[in-house]
């Protein structure tokens, strides 16, 4: 059986785990109490708190008076070097995690005592159809069950109180082997992965999956919460229209589409945000980038490609099509509306205003009228390049040149987007919307004399070319913004020494809170930006904080574990090149007194490698090609790990002796490296080996 749960005995690495008693009952989370989580106190119920997803607590005993106190309370080691990103959730003392390969931890809030951790076997070989990551964004609760989303695209439903599985379902098409065409890593079935969130809603488990950087079919399935039964599912692009589309309305979405986009899955995968509406009774979902990203290679006649890098509003019900409002028509640069979404009640040109707010990759915040769709305002809120501005009626009025990418194009933001997955939080009492920034661009390059498949991971040529090119590469730098979505204006904002940063946390306190990729936590004043507490951990913090109480006592909580494909890729440009290190946990209170073990010492030079491996110069260059091909994404470029996988220029001469029992036969699945024997051959192998030591070498001589 693949599944297996570890009801753990022991303590995990804790700087508290004493326990304790507290008489703690817990109560039924049902619909009505998650639609009343706002007025709940003690508990994070659901990812962003409440269903607006505004991650506002009105808790206030941590103030702008009392956050000098605040300590460390307890830490638990997540036992991974991978990203960390979730959100906790605490119910009635009792606090679930998710951290790589999708486990489910369970903590007591209070103590940090384990109760139980959940694994749910995913085989470690489906990370080679993940884009970013083998992360997970978080778990939801419901009536005495935990939810989550796994990597090879299953929904798990786990007992609270054993960690015991209760049902699991397989959400996506099981994925097979990949095959290579030259250089090409092609997908024979569908390579679908689950990275985000999963939300509970009127009864139904809401779960949406990841793929389009390998040509998939984005959609949304709503499961009966009690029997892990398929209620709807609602896809988010047209399919083939030979088989006809599964609804009215994908019909006229499949207008605004050519060529034969449905080869390619088309993209607009939901990978992230999902937020909900009682009152409404409307489900509003982020919809992704096309597959391929270019528009000319997906879709060549042109079109608006919906509902590509929109907001789809959806009935709970069925699933059935209300409206959408489209951030990025014809989507040419990865700019996914997957960011979180917000809804709040605002008061614009003296008329209160049902709204939800978005600042999507492309780098224009939005408001938009959640009950109808309409646009209501926006503004660019970092460097953009794409596009000039939007119309009145919220249409983006675009660079020509950079819908072309005629030759070789610098456009701004690049694909990492402006503001990516990272929660933002509304703080009510000042009006601001706080949240992540980042300036970067790329290059993008489209050739038709390229060889392109439009099934693999596809970003067109940009790697390959190498003529003039147009535009102005952007300096990377990032920053925290305090956003006023009525003036739809910067109110003030806080440089960070790395482009990615974490996600935030408003509180009643006066305070926001948001870690940083060097590993700070920080404590703002909310109405200006004033630095008022900081924490330095050992590992960069991505993940948003959160906060809950337990018998009467404020805490903090927040997942620390720098990660994600620019650390992976490890960047030359310096973009995620945070502080890698022990995945924890960390809580907080006032006046904590624990700490942290030592840091991880840091590695000492390139060490000159002893062992050899007969190749020519030209079998080297081969080498570094098929490293490019199969290694780059997960070793770094140059084979300079960006710290959360093994770096190969520091491989022992026993490594190196089993090398090919490593790539090929997969003796180190287990631990995340997956066998490529069906990709590459011995041969093969040996030539990336020899351009690891090569590297190796080259690193050696060339430190101090």
């Amino acid at each position: 059986m693949r599944v297996s749960t570890v009801t753990l005995a022991l303590c995990l690495t804790l700087a508290s785990c004493t326990g304790t008693d507290s008489g703690r009952v817990p109560r039924v989370v049902d619909d009505a109490r998650l639609v009343g989580a706002g007025a709940d106190l003690d508990n994070w119920l659901t990812y962003g708190r409440t269903y607006a997803e505004q991650r506002f607590s009105p808790l206030s005993q941590i103030s702008e008076a009392t956050v000098a106190r605040l300590g460390l309370s307890w830490y638990a080691d997540m036992r991974s070097l991978r990203g960390m990103e979730a959100t906790p959730l605490v119910v009635d003392g009792t606090l679930y995690v998710t951290s790589a390969w999708s486990f489910i931890h369970a903590f007591d809030a209070a103590t940090g005592e384990p109760m139980w951790t959940y694994d749910p076997g995913v085989d470690r070989a489906h990370a080679r159809f993940v884009c970013c990551d083998v992360v997970n964004r978080g778990p939801a609760y419901y009536k005495g069950r935990v939810y989550a989303g796994t990597l090879d695209g299953r929904l798990v439903a786990v007992d609270a109180e054993t960690g015991e599985l209760a049902w699991e379902v397989q959400t996506t098409p099981e994925n097979s082997a990949y095959s290579v065409t030259g250089a090409a890593r092609v997908f024979e079935n569908s390579a679908y992965s689950v990275t985000g969130a999963a939300r509970v809603f009127d009864g139904k488990v809401l779960i949406g999956n990841s793929g389009a950087e390998f040509g998939v079919r984005g959609y949304v399935s709503a499961y009966d919460a009690e029997s892990g039964a398929l209620i709807w599912r609602t896809y988010t692009v047209p399919g083939d229209p030979a088989d006809g589309q599964e609804t009215e309305w994908l019909e006229w979405a499949a207008e605004t589409w050519s060529g034969e986009w449905w080869k390619a899955g088309g993209g607009g995968t939901a990978w992230d945000a999902i937020v909900y509406d009682p009152e409404l009774e409307l489900v509003y979902i982020g919809v992704g980038n096309g597959s391929p990203w270019y528009e000319r290679i997906r879709s060549p006649g042109g079109g608006d490609n919906l509902f590509l890098s929109s907001i789809l509003a959806v009935r709970i019900t069925d699933g059935e099509y209300v409206w959408h409002y489209q951030t990025t028509p014809g989507d040419n640069w990865d700019y996914t509306a997957t960011q979180p979404l917000m809804l709040a009640d605002l008061e614009i040109d003296g008329r209160g205003r049902k709204v939800i707010m978005q600042a999507p990759k492309n780098g224009f915040f939005y408001v938009i009228d959640r009950e109808t769709g309409e646009f209501i305002s926006g503004e660019a809120f970092a460097q953009v390049t794409w596009a000039t501005g939007l119309t009145p009626e919220g249409r983006p009025i675009e660079n020509p040149v950079a819908r072309d990418l005629t030759g070789g194009v610098h456009v701004a933001p690049g694909p990492a987007g402006s503001h990516s997955w990272h929660p933002m939080s509304f703080h009510p009492e000042t009006g601001l919307v706080y949240f992540p920034v980042m300036e970067h661009s790329i290059l993008h390059a489209v050739n038709d004399a390229w060889d392109y498949d439009a099934r693999t991971e596809n970003i067109g040529g940009d790697w390959e070319y190498d003529g003039p090119t147009a535009g102005t590469p952007t300096v990377s730098t990032g920053h925290l913004v305090a956003w006023d979505p009525v003036g739809q204006r910067e109110a003030w904002r806080v440089e960070h020494p790395d482009p990615l940063s974490g996600g935030t946390l408003a509180t009643a306190g006066g305070l926001v809170f948001q870690g940083r990729g060097d590993g700070q936590l920080r404590a703002y004043r909310a109405s200006d930006g004033h630095l008022l507490w900081g924490f330095q951990n050992e590992t960069g913090i991505a993940a948003p904080p959160i906060t809950f109480q337990v018998d009467g006592v404020q805490h903090l909580a927040v997942l620390a574990g720098w990660g994600g494909p620019d650390v992976l890729f490890n960047d030359p440009k310096g973009i995620g090149g945070g502080r890698t290190g022990p995945g924890r946990l960390l809580v907080f209170k006032l006046d904590g007194e624990a700490t942290l073990p030592p840091p991880v010492p840091e590695p000492g030079p390139i060490p000159v490698p002893t062992f050899t491996v007969a190749a020519t110069p030209a079998e080297v260059d081969e080498g570094a090609t098929l490293y490019n091909n199969f290694c780059i994404s997960c070793h770094g470029a140059d084979a300079v790990s960006g710290g959360i996988t093994p770096d190969l220029r520091r491989a022992t001469e026993a490594v190196h002796q089993t090398f090919s029992d490593i790539v090929l036969g997969g003796v180190r699945a287990p631990l995340g490296m997956p066998p490529f024997d069906d990709l590459l051959t011995e041969e093969d192998v040996r030539r990336i080996q020899a351009y690891i030591l090569s590297r190796a070498r080259e690193s050696a001589s060339s430190s101090p």
